[in-house]
């Protein structure tokens, strides 16, 4: 079995030129809570019309990763990083947007629709909203399509409404090139936090520093009727702080829950509306000083069709050498307990298939492993570079993978009785390897 992953949220927001820069990377927990979540701005509109604020934007990123022990041709457990030894173009992203801007009486109106091609959008499909109109590893995909509002109800600071499809607000690594620190991603970020959801968020500002957050949607990378998973609701719960020890440490602690097994699949039928799936996780990022932040993610997940515990704890540092080089490090450990959710995805269907509920696709697992990975790298935007347009950010990165509990899931694969389905533990411990990525943003 496989356990569908997703997406996240933001990390370094690598600017425009002319938009500047802040001298830490990364954004604080409340900041990122919603890569989907736009300011809202309630000065009255002079005389400008409310469409002279639309905004535009696109972001393409291509990368190469050196993996020369692998005999799969892989990278193990990794969604977008999978290809090793190749170049790829990971993610071209376009985004039309509006603020969120004053209507009066303190409403306010925005929206923002955003659409991917890449080898990524292999890994952010929205079933039910144009999957598999193409099957090759370059793939498109909606990725957002939401409306937001702010509505001055409840609280002084009132609420902050998103409706539509946006990404998943759990887990520090988004699926934007500019919302993540390097190229690869942590285990949490790829197999246990939701991708895509389709549905209603509120963040409801209960004091200038706690804001409570609630929503409900259709599942992870879904939507409703025909095309759903099952026919239960899955939502959000959890609580945000902002601006405390000093206005120092921001912290975000948000559970999702619900049945997200799909009927579609005959080996489960009826009882994946009855199966529940718990996923519990932990944003706490502290601002050292003015140029270095150090943030802990943790997460939890069980899923009771799959009798599976999955958890890992991701501590990030980030330190600003110069406006235009920033160091970047990661450590995790994970324990997938009995190797139900840790994978990977052999063909470019593979994870569509899983979503839609197919009874067997070409996937390779492992068995339950505690892995471990440390990851360093720098951001580096080059300023000799004169652009015609936006900013250039190039991330080299260098990462070690390594099982903690004997197991040996890296590099190579054996395969089984069942066609498409290898077993993963008769290669190597660990898994050394180097990536590289580019990102032009404008």
């Amino acid at each position: 079995m496989q356990f569908a992953a997703v997406q996240a949220l933001a990390q370094e927001k690598i600017l425009s030129e002319g938009e500047g820069r802040p001298l830490v990377t990364e954004e604080t927990a409340g900041e990122k809570r919603d890569a989907a979540r736009i300011p809202v701005t309630l000065a009255s509109p002079k005389s400008h019309s409310w469409f002279d604020d639309l905004e535009g934007h696109i972001v393409v990123e291509a990368g190469v990763n050196g993996n020369p022990w692998t005999r799969t041709g892989r990278n193990w457990a990794q969604y977008y990083v999978d290809r090793a030894n190749t170049g790829t173009l990971n993610q071209i992203t376009g985004t039309l947007s509006h603020p969120v801007t004053d209507l009066g009486g303190g409403y306010g109106l925005g929206f923002l629709f955003e659409v991917m091609y890449g080898s990524d959008a292999r890994f952010t499909p929205t079933i039910g909203m144009g999957d598999g109109n193409l099957t090759g590893i370059y793939q498109w995909a909606p990725t957002q399509a939401h409306i937001d509002a702010h509505l001055p109800w409840f609280t002084k600071g009132g609420v902050d409404l998103n409706i539509g499809q946006m990404y998943g607000l759990l887990g520090y690594e988004g699926t934007d090139a500019l919302e993540r620190p390097f190229y690869s991603y942590n285990y949490s970020s790829d197999y246990i936090v939701p991708f895509e959801v389709v549905g209603v968020t509120a963040t409801v500002h209960l004091t200038d520093h706690t804001s409570w957050i609630v929503g409900v949607n259709a599942g992870n990378s879904t939507t409703f009727g025909n095309a759903g998973n099952n026919n239960r609701p899955k939502g959000y719960f959890g609580f945000q702080f902002e601006g405390l020890a000093n206005g120092k440490l921001d912290i975000t602690a948000v559970t999702y829950v619900g049945p997200q097994q799909n009927m579609h699949n005959p080996d489960i039928g009826s009882d994946a509306n009855r199966e529940m799936q718990y996923i519990g996780d932990v944003i706490a990022t502290y601002k050292i000083n003015d140029t270095s932040s150090v943030t802990l993610n943790a997460t939890y997940f069980h899923d009771d069709y799959l009798r599976d515990d999955a958890y890992g704890i991701t501590t990030y540092f980030a330190h600003d050498f110069y406006p235009w080089l920033t160091f970047n490090a990661r450590g995790e450990i994970f324990r997938d307990n009995n190797g139900n959710v840790v994978g990977m995805n052999t063909s470019t269907m593979s994870y569509i298939d899983y979503l839609r509920g197919a009874e067997s696709y070409p996937y390779d697992q492992a068995p339950g492993t505690t892995y471990g990975e440390l990851t360093v790298g720098v951001t580096y935007r080059p300023q000799f570079l004169h652009l015609p347009k936006g900013s250039l950010a190039i991330r080299p990165e260098v990462r070690l993978d390594k099982s903690l509990n004997g197991t040996r899931p890296f590099n190579r694969v054996s395969p089984t009785d069942t066609p498409g389905y290898n077993y993963a533990d008769n290669g190597t411990n660990n898994m050394f390897w180097f990536s590289c990525d580019a990102i032009w943003s404008f």
